[in-house]
Parts: C-alpha cells; structure tokens; sequence
C-alpha cells in the first residue's frame, strides 16, 4: 500500500470525525476550508453513512431547547437527531422536509440550522403546534395580551349562568357528551371562560400562542385539567379520584413558561413553512427538496387523535370531524374500501405469517406498508437527485410476530429506487420518547411492550433512475 494511499485514508477518516463532531456534538469546524473538503471529498453517500454510525442515542441530551418543549407531543424523537443529519448532509438555505412533521422537531432544527424548514401534516394539533413553534414572536407584546385574556377569564367565571348558556350552544350533542364524560362542571366553565376571551383576541399570531397554551394545560402526562389520568402517552382512563387543577390558574403557570421556550426561538435566515397535507401526496414539485427527515407511524399504528380531541374540541372541532379524520390517518384500521396490491418479498413474508394468525390484522399491516410504499414513492418523486432521506422508525408486535417496520420500508424503498445506504439502531431514552395509546382494542399488550429500541434508515436517491424493472412504484 502507497504511501499516498495510507495519507489519503488517514485524511477520510479526519474528515469523517470531523464531520461527526460537527453534527452531533456542535463543534464548529476548524476552518471554512474543512467543511469545503468534507464535503469535496465525501460523497453524500459516504456522509450519510458517517452519521448512521455516529452515537444516535443521544440519551442525558437537553431536548428542553427553543421552542421544543411549548407543548406535550407522543413520541417525539431528541431535536438532536434531526440536527446531526441538518448539519452533516446540507448547507445553509437548502429544503430541509418533514412530511409527517407531527410536533415539527425537524421544522424547528431546520429553522435554527438556518435550513429552509417545511413542514407537512394532517393531524390539527401537529398543524397548530408547529405553526407556533416555529414562528418567533415579541415576548412582550405576548406576555401583555396573555395576561390581559386571564384577567377577562377571571372575569367571566363570575358568571356562571352565561358560561353554562354558552357551553350549551357551543358544542353539538355528541361533543358536549365527550365533554361532560372526561371534565367537571367546574373545570368546564374555567376553559370555556379562557377560550372566550381568547377568541376576542385580535392578532392572529399571538391567538394561535395562547390557544395552543390553552391546549397544553389538557394534554399532559398527569392528563391536565381533564380526569384522564394521562394524555401525553397512554390511552386515556377516567381517574375517578381525581381532583383537576384550576384551569385558569395552570394557564397562568403554562402562559409564563411557554413564553420562556419562545423567547429562546431565533430566526436564522428563512421563515419556515408549514403546510396542511396528506404524505401520500405531498403538494411540491419535483426534484425540490434537498433533504427529507421524518418519523412515520409504527405498523400498529400510535393513535394520536385519542388523546388530542380532548382539546381540539374547544378550540371548535367536533367529535364526528375528528373521528373521520382519525380514519384517514396513517396506519388507520379502517380496510373497507382500501384497495390491495403486492410487496417486496420481505412484507408479504411477514403478512402471510401474521395472516395464518389473524386475517383481518393482516390486512391492516398491508394496508399499512402499501400507505407506506405511497409516501416513500412520494419521497422519491420530491428529492432532488443525489439527497437523502432519513426514516426513523420502530418496530411493532402484532399476534407475537415482530414485523420487522425497518427492514420492510427499507425493502420497499429499494424496490421504488432508493439506495438503501445503512439502517442503525437507536435505543431509546425511556423517559422521553414514550408512546401512546395504539389504535384498535387492546392486544399484544397494545403499548405492548414499549419499545426499547427504534431503528434509523438513510436513503439516498441516485443522481439517475436505476435501471432495473423495480425501479417504480
């Protein structure tokens, strides 16, 4: 081996560890001229490979940052994830997308990278969330409104005959019987007197900010004012021993530690956007995108709206609405009229495994890999060539088969096109990235097993097509 061989490969791997530090530790680069020849002299192939080696754990990490914490969110994974891939496969004012942004961690990292950040859901409450935490705002010009709705709140509850006509006319039956089920009377007419005088709040962008502290003081992990026992992971129970907090006074709470979190939230170059919208049909054009980074549903799918209509019902949403858009989600069991079609040979393996068990969760896991096989042939069609895209994922339980999410999306990927650069392991930190209630009735332990490790997938779209009778969807 050449001298000059030995000096190139020692010059890789500095740059390699180079690279790592910067993306996962902030460490600045040396010089401009390093990060000019990391990315001269690694492909973005070898830089994707890098980081899937790297330390995904991230576990003791501060994920409190910014706008992070603005408001509880299931399984949300650490921001450092996201930033490492950030850094290490993009430049300043490229397109960083997440399509299936839920609490916009991707958004957020994006934002504060100085990365063109978009973000794209279904889900209300993931589209309400994002747009706050991603749009910085005068803290003081909120802090003076916010205070301003709590004193009027106080005001109103001094009425409780108009509060109780108002909580009558507002709601249709079905959603006033959720309401009446999961909160007091009492705690009823504090929200109701806390979204009247928000309502009457002018500024669109400070109302979106206290609606969505509204909504913080209801989906928490000790379930908030409600008398679920918890909201923010686990399938919602009537806690019959519970005593709800006031709600006003936990807006207050709520109100002074949110503005802290947005105060931290700097613009660093380009707004960011977000954008309601199914993954299954992304609304951009070809070839646009410079970096996808996304967390898609697990094969038994997290039931987010289970937990969300608790407060998206006073923020003007009704049951029915929520209930029909639940079945749209991602992952949903809704398989009626759901047209099946044939997979890569890993998925079918593990369908017919499960099918000889029980038929109608097969179908459900078909339906859920072919949603799947749509959003990724989405992905493709949106990169631009030569970009990434990293699909963090984990597995799930059904009727005791593990069906293998990571190794069947990345099968399916290959199949549309995708180089399948490398697949890591994440294990994940128990305390943070916790999951909620599962659709469907409880079964293999449904929250089953939590899951104690998570998989990343990159993807890598070739700068052309590849030329074999697989290469479309």
């Amino acid at each position: 081996m050449s001298l000059t061989h030995l000096t190139d490969r020692n010059q890789l791997h500095v740059l390699k560890e180079q690279l790592r530090l910067f993306a996962f530790d902030g460490s600045p680069f040396p010089s401009s001229d390093m990060l000019k020849d990391a990315h001269q002299s690694l492909s973005k192939r070898e830089r994707l490979s890098t980081l899937l080696e790297g330390e995904l754990d991230f576990h003791g990490e501060n994920s409190q940052y910014a706008s992070h914490d603005l408001h509880s969110f299931a399984a949300k994974f650490p921001p450092q994830l996201p930033r490492a891939f950030i850094r290490g496969l993009t430049n300043p004012d490229d397109i960083v997308l997440d399509p299936m942004m839920g609490s916009g961690t991707t958004v957020v990292e994006a934002l504060i990278e100085g990365r063109l950040g978009i973000g794209l859901d279904i889900d209300p409450l993931a589209l309400r969330l994002c747009r706050v935490k991603t749009t910085p705002m005068n803290v003081d010009d909120l802090r003076e409104i916010g205070y301003k709705v709590i004193s009027k709140a106080q005001i109103l509850l001094s009425s409780a005959e108009i509060l109780d006509q108002e909580l009558t006319k507002r709601f249709d039956e079905r959603t006033k019987k959720f309401i009446d089920y999961w909160f007091l009377p009492d705690t009823q007419r504090e929200l109701v007197a806390l979204v009247l005088a928000i309502q009457d709040v002018n500024d669109a962008l400070i109302k979106q900010f206290l609606e969505l502290t509204f909504s913080s003081i209801i989906i928490t992990k000790s379930g908030g004012v409600s008398c679920a026992r918890d909201l923010a992971h686990s399938r919602p129970h009537i806690d019959s021993a519970k005593v709800p907090k006031n709600a006003i006074e936990q807006f207050s709470l709520r109100l002074r530690k949110n503005l802290k979190s947005i105060a931290q939230l700097k613009l660093n170059g380009h707004p960011a956007r977000v954008e309601a919208g199914d993954a299954r049909a992304m609304p951009f054009g070809d070839e646009s995108i410079g970096l996808i980074i996304t967390s898609p549903p697990y094969a038994n799918a997290i039931d987010y709206m289970r937990a969300h209509k608790f407060s998206l019902v006073w923020l003007g949403e009704s049951i029915v609405d929520l209930s029909d858009l639940r079945a749209e989600y991602i992952g949903s069991e809704r398989v009626s009229k759901f047209q099946y079609g044939a997979l890569p040979e890993k998925p079918e393996h593990i369908i017919h495994q499960l099918a000889e068990r029980d038929k109608a969760k097969a179908g459900i896991l078909r339906k859920y890999f072919i949603e799947i096989r749509s959003v990724l042939a989405e992905m493709q069609r949106v990169l631009r060539p030569n970009s990434a895209a990293v699909i963090v994922v984990g597995t799930s339980i059904m009727r005791s088969i593990d069906v293998q999410t990571h190794s069947c999306l990345a099968d399916i990927a290959d199949r549309l096109g995708f180089d399948v650069v490398g697949i890591a392991k994440r294990n994940l930190d128990r305390n943070k990235r916790m999951m909620p209630a599962r659709f469907g009735k409880k079964s293999d332990s449904m929250i089953e097993q939590r899951m104690h490790e998570e998989y990343v997938i990159g993807l890598l779209k070739p700068e052309s097509p590849r030329e074999n009778e697989h290469a479309k969807p």
